[in-house]
């Protein structure tokens, strides 16, 4: 990784310097993993052949929602052990961190899951990756430092801006394909660098690894972890909808795309944040049989604001647009069980409100 792949507290404007100068801003793939310090040890993966793991996204505020939260993860954890978690993005809000070793990274993550003692599988997210206003997109290399705190962290798993898990790793009951679709359905799209473009190095690379990935995956179970969902009856809407805007590319119809080519019919699960609430979509006829999940309730809900013109119309098992909350997904060589837990704020405690075995 060169000096110029993690620009850390330089400005977007520096950064945009920089690209038309003509300097490249290379992003991270799988083949340009970050090595984890020899002074970090990492918390183990499972070798169980029955996986539990908690689903959660949109957390990153170091707010007492995130904490609360939280104390409802660790009490689910004491009483069944998780073997894993998935953050579904927006790990650090409201901009990112600042370099891959920001305060934010303790205060907004390692804090508020101290006793979550376990890999974290991180996805980035549109906060994650911001520029000139929270939750932009549009400084995609700020995303970097996220990858790079995963030499630092034993608990943050995120080697390369995408990436694959096998659990466990010899003939694996399931694989996880995190996936990086920022430069798909950014606010403002990555303009200043052609690497970055929807047909660029980038994109194209993690097309052509999610494709052979994907075909070469023994796993029972594929599941693609995204931040951006496909289909989401919440404000930010479908892909090719999103926020109920008909304009390209800010309607996300590339992000659509993406999915449409190369995830729907080849993994059984999407799991996604972005939308702040709690969702099981059905699988509709466009989605091949693959099933959007939608877990973005960890620190912020949707509240008050109605689904309206900007969310979708699918059908659902389970939707919950008004309170806090996690998932927690269990998988077997035959099975799949998911559970969703909320959190009430003024009581203490979680709630489960609902259960269902999926597969």
């Amino acid at each position: 990784m060169t000096d110029d792949s993690t620009i850390g507290r330089r400005g977007f404007l520096a950064g945009a310097a920089t690209a038309a100068a003509g300097v490249s801003l290379i992003g991270l793939s799988p083949a340009d993993a970050v090595p984890v310090e020899p002074s970090v040890s990492k918390f183990a993966f499972p070798a169980d052949r029955s996986v539990r793991v908690l689903v959660t996204g949109d957390a990153g505020t170091g707010t007492r929602n995130q904490w609360a939260v939280a104390d409802g993860m660790r009490e689910h954890h004491r009483r069944q052990p998780f073997s894993l978690a998935l953050g579904l993005g927006d790990n650090i809000y409201e901009s990112g961190p600042d370099s891959g070793v920001d305060a934010q990274f303790a205060d907004k993550f390692e804090n508020p899951n101290a006793g979550l003692d376990f890999p974290w599988l991180m996805v980035l997210g549109n906060h994650d990756n911001s520029s000139v206003f929270g939750g932009d997109g549009g400084w995609l290399l700020r995303g970097n430092n996220e990858v790079e705190y995963h030499a630092h962290s034993a608990r943050w798993w995120m080697p390369s801006r995408y990436y694959s898990v096998r659990l466990p790793e010899e003939n694996p009951v399931v694989e996880f394909f995190v996936l990086d679709i920022n430069p798909l359905a950014a606010y403002i799209p990555p303009l200043f660098d052609p690497y970055w473009a929807v047909d660029g190095q980038f994109m194209n690379e993690q097309r052509a690894w999610l494709d052979r990935a994907i075909a070469e995956s023994p796993a029972k179970w594929k599941i693609a972890c995204t931040h951006h969902p496909y289909l989401n009856n919440g404000p930010h809407g479908d892909a090719g909808r999103y926020e109920g805007l008909a304009i390209e590319p800010l309607n996300g119809v590339h992000a659509k795309r993406f999915f449409e080519d190369h995830v729907l019919g080849k993994c059984h699960f999407i799991l996604s944040g972005h939308d702040h609430s709690l969702q099981v979509l059905e699988p509709t006829p466009e989605s091949k049989g693959t099933r959007q999940i939608v877990s973005g309730a960890a620190a912020k809900t949707v509240g008050a604001e109605p689904k309206l013109s900007k969310g979708g119309t699918n059908a659902a098992l389970f939707e919950n647009f008004h309170e806090l909350g996690f998932m927690v997904m269990e998988l077997t060589e035959s099975t799949v069980e998911l559970k969703v837990a909320t959190v009430d704020l003024a009581g203490g405690g979680t709630v489960e409100a609902f259960a269902r075995r999926l597969v």
